[in-house]
């Protein structure tokens, strides 16, 4: 399968809302149960530009399918080093290796500028995305139980990291 992982630029924006859209309602992934309006999803993703945060799309045929981005904390300047991580695929094209490139681009490219420490957090059921994090050298550092409610139910969380070696 051909995909390209490159740089979110403007023209991308409204196929990256359309995907952080659908994974959302999945209601399996994401800290969050839809995706933001376009005015809103515009002004992060151009902020994100300005500031050099590190943010990929994958493109198949010029269709945006996943993105991956490492937001700086930036509030409080002894946290200024770290960044937290987020990433998504349509289904269609999970389990393929995609999620790994895409990472792995990602990942680079927060090294390339400066931060030393990223983090994310992951719910505890999903075993595919734990594993591809354990195996890129992201680290368990603690479980939050019933961090996320959807619908009444509670779910717990695991805070993983990765420091730069």
């Amino acid at each position: 399968m051909e995909f390209a992982i490159v740089p979110i630029a403007a023209e991308h924006i409204p196929g990256f809302r359309a995907v952080v859209d659908a994974v959302a309602r999945e209601k399996k992934f994401l800290a969050f149960l839809e995706a933001p309006p376009l005015d809103e999803t515009t002004k992060f993703v151009l902020n994100n530009i300005e500031q050099k945060n590190p943010q990929f799309v994958v493109l198949r045929h010029a269709n945006v399918v996943g993105w991956c981005d490492v937001l700086r904390n930036a509030k409080r300047t002894v946290y200024s080093h770290c960044g937290t991580l987020g990433i998504s695929l349509l289904p269609e094209f999970r389990g393929r290796g995609i999620g790994r490139q895409l990472m792995q681009a990602t990942i680079d490219a927060a090294w390339g500028c400066g931060i030393t420490r990223i983090e994310l957090t992951v719910r505890e059921h999903n075993a595919n995305a734990i594993a591809l994090y354990k195996s890129l050298g992201f680290e368990v550092e603690g479980l939050q139980r019933n961090a996320v409610r959807i619908e009444g139910q509670y779910q717990n969380v695991y805070a993983m990291a990765l420091l730069k070696t």
